[in-house]
């Protein structure tokens, strides 16, 4: 069984979509990772296959030197971890921006204040050396002038739980992700499905 870190400062929301496009898979175990104490995802039901971790930054180190995974993806998580965390797993990161543009703490905030009028989310590498880390996957969200924040963060979200997901899942089983395999997700959904496809959103 392949065993998948997610972590996240966040809420549960953060978690979500990557719970629910492997709820049904029998050789992913899940570990939900978070620093944050008040976050609900330690309120989640546990199963066999997924369980919750809570890990102080100075524990961090510690826990992923004496943990074995297969992937780690990380999605807002806020604490700064020790580079040489990276040497013991494959880590993976969504940043809310096209990178290299906006890179840092608050890129969905400084795209739109910007008024690029063209934003998206990164899934990247993570290696602790910023030139020998790798683009997985970019997608775009287009900003008119008449988007508010609130709808710009909105479609960032929705473009996440969409995308991230299926490049978890081609990373774990080492292939690349190629964005036919959005438009196969589309084509094979009922309309009814949890991985918030496009289908699915109407």
């Amino acid at each position: 069984m392949k065993t998948l870190g997610i972590m996240s400062s966040g809420n549960i929301e953060k978690f979500r979509a990557i719970i629910e496009h492997f709820k049904t898979s029998e050789d992913v175990k899940i570990i939900c990772i978070s620093d944050n104490l008040k976050s609900d995802i330690f309120n989640i039901n546990k199963t066999d296959n997924l369980d919750t971790k809570y890990i102080s930054p100075e524990n961090a180190l510690q826990y992923f030197t004496n943990t074995n995974f297969n992937l780690v993806a990380i999605n807002d998580y806020k604490s700064k971890l020790d580079t040489n965390i990276y040497s013991f797993a494959k880590f993976i990161n969504l940043h809310p921006s096209l990178l290299p543009a906006f890179r840092g703490e608050n890129a969905l905030y400084r795209a739109f204040e910007s008024g690029v009028k063209v934003s998206g989310v990164t899934i990247h590498t993570l290696t602790g050396t910023p030139d020998t880390e790798k683009i997985l996957a970019q997608y775009p969200v287009l900003i008119s002038n008449l988007t508010h924040f609130d709808e710009f963060q909105k479609m960032t979200d929705n473009l996440t739980d969409m995308i991230y997901p299926i490049v978890i899942e081609k990373t774990l089983d080492n292939k690349l992700f190629d964005f036919q395999d959005l438009i196969d997700r589309s084509h094979s959904c009922s309309g009814s499905c949890s991985n918030h496809c496009s289908k699915c959103r109407g």
